[in-house]
């Protein structure tokens, strides 16, 4: 250490020293603090305060802070050094901060700000303030120990020559299993992202390791504290691809000193909605269906049922068939309750056309309904004789059930059912979506809904119907809405979301390249911003990715580049490692050879984490029985596991989307498994991209097209090996 990293270390530790004794006596005094429970208004806000500081305090006692900024307002005397940390801390005696919350305005500068003399501004609630920067610097403090000091800028010297150094440290530690906050290396083109405006649909395009996901998780935080009057942490989502990917991000958001967000899958939230009413069909069916082994792929089109019923052309047709239903709901003739009383029925469409249009169907019709019983009442009423009276309503209730049974109450799965049925079908569709469904989806749907079992295509339609004849109750409503992995949701489900989010407020995020349920989401991102006028929408791209080496990185492009027209590749941080190695053998070498290659993985020092890739769900369970019999421990991940458990993990190529690990072997990367096509160049993209540090194929056979070797460094054996 030289002396002036020396002088730097020795400045930092006094800082530390004094800033960690702040923070004890703090966190002791509210500690010893009695909580309180009683009724009074004024203490209970008190009581909050006070929970609230317990708990910023217990975040920053062990790590006060992450980074420093020297920075000199204009008009002001000298540059003063900013703290920034996870949470705020104020001196209570001298009113200074001695910590400035990452998500604090001044604090976008710490971000944003990558070197040069020239000024730097931020925004702040009393405008734009701008000054100089004298000094950016990076700090690692572990349990209140200083561990190290990177300065990435200094104005004196005008350099930025180590700029990159603190990021890239933090890149080469090992994963656990679980994902972990960034806000000590978030970059300038992340934070432009998390600190977008709230009442707008924010689309993210962000290659494989980008940080979109993390990115999207640090925006709500950003938002509950920049918005902290207008949203509500419980009134805030996250629809995730499955919920094991909700395990493996939960560890975020509480580092972040954020709760009670809600984090979902729309299957789950949407079956919720409905009451349980339907369950949903096994998806492993349809995913055998697009993943099975061998040519017989089908063709993604616009009348694959999942494109089709996510489109918003069904959506419309949905919408012709409730107001068609909505127009004949009532029914067609007079109520006569009993000889000589009538109720007109223009009194009744009255009541329901008029008097409660603003209600949903539902709720009219119950109202409606009330409304005759009370009509019947009044007019029994005009009756004194006690017999006459006591026969006129047993007669008039037999009249109004048999009445009743022409005016049809539907659910939302019983009304959606019916348009699929060979009887129920509308026969007065608009000429231009006459005969749209295609009879093959109707066929396998009714086949289907006769076990009260849908697809995930089905859930988007199915809770547009249940909105139109329930209405939205005030409480389900949310204040903002993130959709991860978003390229595999359809038009349909963002539009039916949008029904549930104020102001229009969504962070809808993923990436093109990897949609591998094409077969039911989208290929261009303005099929989502089309649903949003264009001054309600912000469109950004992630480029750069900071998960993979470049060496696995340009293998991972290599690979769309043979499968896909004009990919969106990634561009890679300059963290060098080891080359993708592709190891070769025959049918009878591949178990040995996955065994010798963990073997060979968990020797070393960079792969706590590794993960075995097969094409299918099937060849998963086979390899996590094999090796399970080999006495190699493993967690095999399937289509239904809620839990993210680290170490060796089995599981399927489409499962992987999402996760990362410090290295991945993935099996079978041949020409029956993986060929020259869109899909498994998507697939074998997604798997490529899921690795940290080191990335193994195992190819027992004729190496798939899709593979590159001048990319790769080639390993021949036999069964032997």
């Amino acid at each position: 250490m030289d002396t002036k990293t020396q002088s730097a270390y020795q400045e930092e530790l006094q800082r530390l020293e004094r800033t960690s004794a702040e923070i004890d006596r703090q966190l002791q005094r509210l500690q010893a603090t009695p909580v309180y429970y009683g009724p009074d208004l004024a203490e209970q806000a008190l009581e909050v305060a006070r929970e609230q500081g317990r708990q910023n305090l217990s975040k920053a006692v062990e790590e006060p802070y992450f980074g420093r900024l020297d920075f000199q307002e204009t008009g002001a005397a000298a540059a003063a050094p900013l703290y920034i940390g996870k949470a705020g801390v104020e001196d209570e005696r001298t009113g200074q901060l001695l910590v400035i919350d990452w998500r604090a305005p001044v604090a976008s500068l710490f971000y944003s700000f990558t070197g040069g003399l020239d000024a730097a501004s931020y925004d702040s609630p009393d405008g734009l303030i701008a000054g100089l920067v004298y000094l950016k610097r990076n700090l690692v403090v572990r349990k209140q120990i200083l561990q190290r000091v990177v300065d990435t800028y200094n104005r004196d010297e005008d350099s930025l020559a180590v700029g990159d150094e603190f990021l890239l440290y933090r890149l080469g530690e090992n994963k656990d299993n679980k994902l972990r906050d960034i806000v000590s290396t978030i970059q300038a083109e992340q934070d432009r992202i998390i600190r977008a405006a709230k009442n707008t649909a924010l689309i993210i395009q962000g290659v494989a390791g980008s940080g979109k996901t993390t990115v999207a998780l640090h925006r709500l935080a950003f938002l509950l504290y920049q918005y902290r009057e207008q949203i509500r942490a419980e009134r805030m989502v996250i629809f995730a691809p499955n919920s094991m990917f909700l395990d493996y991000i939960s560890g975020v958001l509480p580092e972040l000193g954020v709760g009670n967000i809600q984090q979902t899958t729309f299957s789950d939230w949407v079956l919720d909605m409905l009451d349980q009413e339907v369950k949903l069909a096994d998806p492993a069916l349809t995913l055998q269906t697009w993943f099975a082994v061998g040519s017989k792929r089908p063709v993604v089109n616009n009348h694959a049922p999942g494109r089709f019923k996510g489109s918003i052309a069904f959506k419309q047709y949905l919408e012709d068939c409730l107001h068609r239903f909505e127009e004949s709901y009532v029914p067609a003739s007079d109520f006569l309750p009993w000889e000589g009383a009538k109720l007109p029925i223009a009194t009744i469409r009255e009541w329901f056309f008029v008097e409660n249009k603003h209600y949903p169907l539902v709720k009219r019709r119950e109202r409606v309904i009330a409304r005759i019983k009370r009509w019947m009442e009044m007019q029994l009423d005009k009756i004194w004789e006690q017999s006459r009276k006591k026969e006129l309503k047993k007669k008039a209730s037999q009249r109004l059930r048999t009445y009743l049974t022409g005016w049809p109450e539907h659910t939302a799965f019983s009304f959606y059912k019916m348009l699929f049925s060979d009887t129920g079908r509308p026969t007065s569709l608009p000429a231009e979506l006459l005969g749209q469904i295609p009879e093959a989806i109707v066929t396998a749907s009714a086949k289907l809904f006769k076990k009260k079992e849908v697809q995930l295509e089905d859930l988007a339609p199915l809770l547009y119907i249940h909105t139109r004849l329930n209405g939205i109750a005030s409480d389900r409503m949310f204040d903002h809405v993130v959709i991860d992995e978003a390229q595999d949701f359809s038009p349909f489900q963002v539009a039916v979301l949008d029904k549930y989010t104020r102001n229009r407020s969504f962070t809808i995020l993923g990436d093109l390249s990897q949609g591998i349920h094409a077969y039911q989401g989208i290929i261009d991102w303005k099929e989502f911003s089309g649903l949003f006028k264009e001054e309600e929408t912000g469109y950004f791209e992630l480029e750069r990715s900071y998960r993979s080496t470049v060496e696995i990185i340009q293998f991972a492009n290599s690979v769309l580049k043979r499968g896909i027209d004009d990919p969106l590749l990634a561009v890679p941080v300059f963290r060098s490692g080891n080359k993708v190695r592709v190891l070769q053998t025959d049918a009878k070498g591949r178990l040995p050879l996955l065994k010798m290659a963990l073997a060979s993985l968990q020797e070393g020092t960079s792969s706590s984490t590794i993960a075995v890739v097969a094409r299918t769900e099937k060849q998963a369970n086979e390899l996590h029985d094999a090796l399970s019999e080999a006495g190699i421990s493993t967690n095999l991940i399937t289509a239904k596991q809620r839990v993210y458990r680290g170490g060796i993990s089995v599981l399927p190529v489409y499962l992987t989307k999402g996760l990362e690990f410090d290295a991945v072997l993935l099996m079978d990367v041949t020409a029956q498994h993986y060929e020259a096509t869109l899909i498994d160049a998507k697939l074998l993209y997604v798997g490529c991209t899921r690795a940290l540090h080191e990335l193994w194929l195992i190819v027992p056979g004729a190496l798939s097209p899709l593979v590159d070797t001048e990319d790769s460094e080639i390993v021949t054996t036999d069964h032997s090996a």
